[in-house]
């Protein structure tokens, strides 16, 4: 294997899922790579880890600098095991994705795709997650392989700072019309949720979430807005929640029965 580096490769959408087989196709050229994905589509569980049913690992290939294995957990379970398990030691770069579908602005919160990156940057890991804005089965992931492999050479040999990991998103557009790759800050939106209200064929009550997405700025140097103008989006993203800039302001507080 000599000194390439070591790549682990992983997804919420299923190791199915066309977007994870063309990163796939980007990094085997790049390094050692180990994928490790769910068995079946594990979007929206953020991250959530397994505790209640044993984890199992399927062996799907092993070849010279290439292995696959799919998993029955989440996404964040699949980066456990593979770097405890599997490596039995840390890899030198985590990519999560393709993803089917935008991870930018307050859709990170939500992503199992970041989830599993940011869980290999808490281990210390470079991490990288990659979406593209098409939510469609069918997405043509061709400008993808032309931009990738740029970020991620990138981050092989210039490294991250610690603490931080990247979120990547690209617009669901040919690779002639995208006009270059922007360093963002996260826009201000939210999900505006309703549910319906259905009755199953024995009368009982259930329901279906849905919802529409609600942008609050307009801020020309956010993920939103570069997505929106052709343009790759990336977000440096740190997962010390921590609001720094209001310590001094609760140290003020007062706590008392009173208060």
């Amino acid at each position: 294997m000599g000194k390439k580096p070591v790549i682990m490769v992983t997804n919420d959408d299923g190791i199915s899922a066309p977007g994870l087989r063309t990163l796939i196709d980007i990094v085997k050229p790049l390094g050692r790579v180990l994928v490790i994905a769910p068995d079946k589509p594990q979007s929206g569980t953020a991250h959530s880890i397994t505790i209640n049913v044993p984890l199992r690992i399927h062996t799907i290939r092993k070849e010279a600098d290439y292995e696959e294995y799919s998993c029955n957990g989440t996404p964040v379970d699949c980066v456990k095991l593979g770097h405890k398990i599997l490596l039995k030691g840390k890899p030198d770069l985590l990519v999560s994705g393709i993803n089917h579908g935008s991870n930018a602005s307050i859709s990170i919160i939500y992503s199992g795709t970041m989830a599993a990156v940011i869980e290999s940057a808490v281990d210390g890991i470079p991490s990288v997650g990659f979406s593209l804005s098409d939510y469609s089965s069918k997405a043509d992931f061709s400008a993808c392989r032309s931009f990738l492999p740029k970020i991620i050479n990138g981050v092989l040999n210039q490294g991250l700072p610690d603490g931080v990991c990247l979120n990547v998103n690209i617009p669901a557009v040919k690779e002639k019309d995208i006009r270059g790759i922007k360093i963002c800050r996260q826009a201000r939106a939210s999900w505006v949720e309703d549910f319906d209200e259905r009755k199953d064929p024995n009368g009982h009550d259930y329901y279906w979430l849905k919802g529409i997405f609600v942008k609050i700025d307009n801020g020309e140097d956010t993920d939103e807005w570069a997505i929106e103008n052709n343009y790759i989006s990336i977000l440096p993203v740190q997962f010390d929640f921590t609001a720094y800039q209001w310590i001094d302001h609760f140290k003020k507080w007062t706590f008392n029965e009173n208060t």
